[in-house]
């Protein structure tokens, strides 16, 4: 492991999870007990920490992911993809007792998906592996967390950017209530109108309604919440009020990782100071680029991209 402080100069750090993405593309998402015929099949790098850890390297921002690999063939290929879009991996370990996380997932000809993940190494990621990467998380602007880990460890990475003065962004997937502990700690949650809908025991948000919704989100320590709207945007709420933030017109391929790309582009964003509501329009421009390529971490734009697609797409 490199001490440089090259190496360790950091805009954006993640902590989560990494795991391969075996993809089969279908006429439509099977029901349960149905079989049917897939169309073609991939493997690309994924899982949700190193997505949006490469998001945010790829749009420019320098970041670190603090994440467990597996011993096999899976760990070579998730690293391989790390390096060559330039994000650091002095904390991304390798685990001799364990296999990498892998998620199984259908794609329809819509777009939409249906996942299902073994999370191997990542569950093997502790408080302790957190605080070897402080060199990176102190000097780090950004903390994005997620749920594909123990939530131990993402409480104990929340403390420790608190305590460092790192903002912290939190992307409660897969969802599940919160402890207050988390939200004490959390600056900024991302979440889908779903995910939305569940953390705060609502039956339906909307553009008015949200504030009110949100409020034992914020009344636990939570500055803002920005809920996103597919094709349609997002909605940035705080306790002061709500604004709609625009989507872009594509033709959608695979939505697979639009939501990690989006949560990437908003922590880069925020690393270089910009405005919260600019940041989630360069971060919609970002996911829908997304959303028009097959795969994960290799359909996510480059800052040149997003940055053309914000000038020149239309948005909705």
């Amino acid at each position: 492991m490199s001490n440089s402080s090259d190496n360790f100069s950091c805009d954006v750090v993640v902590v989560g999870s990494s795991n391969m993405d075996m993809v089969v593309r279908c006429s439509e998402l099977p029901l349960p007990g149905q079989t049917i015929l897939g169309s073609s099949f991939a493997m690309n790098p994924g899982g949700k920490g190193a997505n949006q850890a490469v998001a945010s390297a790829k749009l420019g921002a320098k970041t670190h992911l603090v994440a467990r690999l597996g011993h096999d063939v899976f760990a070579q290929a998730s690293r391989d993809s790390f390096q060559e879009n330039g994000l650091g991996t002095d904390f991304v370990i390798m685990d001799e007792a364990a296999a990498s996380g892998v998620a199984l997932i259908y794609v329809d000809d819509q777009g939409e998906n249906s996942i299902v993940v073994a999370p191997g190494a990542n569950k093997l990621l502790t408080p302790a592996d957190v605080d070897m990467a402080l060199p990176v998380i102190c000097q780090a602007k950004v903390m994005i967390l997620q749920l594909e880990i123990p939530i131990k460890t993402v409480i104990h990475a929340a403390k420790i950017a608190r305590q460092n003065g790192t903002k912290v962004v939190l992307n409660p997937a897969p969802v599940r209530t919160l402890p207050a502990e988390l939200l004490a700690h959390t600056d900024i949650i991302i979440a889908n109108e779903i995910e939305t809908q569940i953390l705060t025991e609502s039956d339906e948000i909307g553009l008015h309604m949200a504030v009110n919704a949100c409020k034992p989100l914020f009344e636990a320590g939570v500055e803002t919440v920005i809920m996103t709207l597919g094709s349609q945007g997002a909605l940035v709420v705080s306790k002061d009020g709500v604004t709609r933030v625009p989507g872009f017109k594509i033709k959608a391929v695979d939505t697979t990782s639009a939501g990690d790309t989006f949560a990437g582009a908003i922590a880069s964003s925020l690393s270089e100071g910009k405005p919260l509501e600019e940041a989630v329009l360069f971060a919609n421009a970002a996911a829908a680029l997304t959303a028009t390529k097959v795969g994960a971490q290799i359909a996510m734009p480059s800052r040149a991209e997003a940055e053309e697609m914000l000038k020149n797409g239309e948005t909705r």
